[in-house]
């Protein structure tokens, strides 16, 4: 099958007039709260997921429509700050798609998830006893309960396996006892290792600030396999190889950078490895991420909410390009000085702040959404600002740790749309537009297999064709651009199953046309 794009049109002033509208939906569920919401741009709920249990910090939307969320196990042996024990995939109706429970006297799901392709990936804490903590040469004989990652892939039985992991256990050193095990005469030789003792006791469960480290975020990128994840109490952010295998993550070789599990790249605060230079967060860091990589402002940097990062009440969002080198499959970093940048490449002071949890991200304009979480004190609010800085959404009370901005063209929400509520948001409709332009029209030739869409507007622009399955799995998408006169573009779907599919086009991130196609 072929669909043939016959194109003579944009519409020139649709970039200045949607270039500041918040298109899209937010995801967020309030602390304490057992509902999730998802909101259009105006601010009306558009669908919820209503459950029997409380979510403990964050959700996350996948392409097929379908919600996860880490939620509170009843009867966990252990607890601390955002506890969790159980994990969910959730359909749009409700009905639980796979349920885990990862809780018992010795491991427990904790704070963040992330989306790894269709599996997901989480934090948990491992008990370690102080004869452990104190054989790893920490200084303290006290119990400690480092962090590690699972991914979890559905079993199509109603739970998940557990196909990968890594432990921040298996890549400490210490230079406190010679005879010990991991010892390194000089932390500053080894910046790919995390010193046991760089972090004296803190709060947290286990006794003796048995979460140490308190690792409270994590991402993954795609196009690098790669993860990062922050730390507040280390007040760094930290990236490692998704490419290896469990028993590579556990060594120190493998994978596509060669390094294993260990650190491949680190950023905040030098002195954590021996290395003297500017701390750039000052205390807690949330939600470290990378924005997307495609053409938007500042893609492919990592993305910080810095908690105290102007002051101790003024959080900002900062932008940190790395020194990522393709060839080498590795953070480039001169010997005997710290990682690169040696501060902030970009930042966005907050008009509304947060001590604690709290999120963001870089949209396709280049906006900025913010969720300033309202635990310890903060600003409880979401709200997003152009790349002036001023506030043009919200804020709007969430009271929620984290909330995340899904635009229009997402596959979630284009497979949510038969479940919501659509009729105040403009990503499922035309946009008025025969008022914009009344010779625009759309043709589709079931016959040729073919749509035709024409104007006789020459003024040319740009737009982005895409194309879905009803899952809401994109399986086409092409930017068209012309000067002025007629574009053709063949699309080859010859490939595909037979069946109904969509077909979108966007400018500007605001949807122009709609149309269920089947062949």
């Amino acid at each position: 099958m072929k669909i043939k794009i016959v194109s003579l049109f944009l519409l020139c002033y649709s970039q200045i007039i949607y270039s500041q509208s918040f298109n899209g939906f937010a995801l967020y569920n309030a602390q304490g709260s057992n509902t999730t919401y998802l909101i259009d741009e105006n601010e009306n709920i558009s669908h919820t997921w209503n459950l029997n249990t409380e979510c403990n910090y964050t959700v996350a939307l996948k392409k097929n429509g379908n919600l996860v969320r880490g939620t509170k196990n009843n009867g966990n042996t252990l607890s601390g700050a955002a506890d969790a024990g159980r994990v969910q995939e959730i359909a749009p109706d409700g009905s639980i798609v796979w349920d885990f429970v990862y809780s018992d006297s010795e491991h427990l799901s904790h704070h963040d998830l992330t989306l790894v392709g269709d599996n997901v990936l989480i934090t948990a804490w491992e008990v370690k006893s102080a004869a452990e903590v104190t054989a790893a040469g920490y200084s303290t004989n006290s119990e400690k309960w480092p962090t590690h990652f699972i991914e979890l892939e559905d079993d199509g039985n109603g739970g998940a396996n557990i196909v990968w992991e890594w432990h921040i256990w298996d890549h400490m050193c210490q230079d406190i006892d010679p005879n010990g095990i991991n010892y390194t005469a000089n932390i500053s030789d080894h910046p790919e290792l995390i010193d046991v003792n760089m972090i004296q006791a803190q709060g947290g469960p286990g006794g003796g600030g048995g979460d140490w480290f308190h690792v409270n975020g994590v991402d993954y990128n795609e196009e690098l396999d790669q993860i990062v994840f922050s730390s507040r109490f280390a007040s760094e952010i930290y990236i490692i190889d998704h490419s290896t295998t469990t028993a590579e993550a556990a060594s120190h070789s493998g994978g596509n950078s060669g390094m294993g599990g260990d650190i491949m790249y680190r950023w905040g605060n030098p002195s954590n490895y021996g290395i003297s230079g500017t701390q750039v967060i000052p205390n807690a860091v949330h939600d470290a991420r990378w924005i997307t990589n495609d053409g938007r402002p500042n893609g492919g940097f990592l993305q910080i909410f810095n908690n105290s990062g102007v002051s101790n009440n003024v959080s900002a969002i900062d932008g940190i390009e790395t020194p990522w080198d393709s060839i080498s499959n590795s953070y480039l970093r001169n010997p005997g000085q710290a990682f690169e940048p040696i501060s902030y490449t970009t930042r966005y002071q907050c008009a509304y702040s947060a001590s604690g949890q709290s999120s963001s991200d870089r949209m396709s304009n280049g906006n900025i959404y913010v969720n300033a979480s309202s635990g310890q004190g903060g600003s409880g609010v979401m709200y997003e600002v152009d790349m002036s800085g001023n506030i043009i959404w919200g804020p709007y009370q969430a009271a929620t740790q984290k909330g995340f901005r899904y635009e229009c063209d997402y596959p979630g929400i284009i497979a949510l749309e038969p479940f919501i509520n659509s009729s105040t948001s403009s990503c499922f409709s035309s946009v008025n537009i025969d008022e914009i332009n009344s010779n625009f029209s759309v043709i589709v030739d079931h016959n040729n297999s073919s749509i035709n869409v024409s104007s006789e507007q020459t003024s040319f622009l740009s737009a982005d064709i895409l194309v879905y399955n009803m899952l809401g799995q994109e399986i086409y998408n092409e930017k068209i651009t012309s000067i002025g006169g007629v574009f053709y573009n063949d699309i080859d779907l010859r490939m595909i199953k037979q069946g109904i599919y969509i077909v979108k086009l966007f400018n500007n991130n605001k949807q122009l046309f709609s149309e269920k196609i089947a062949f």
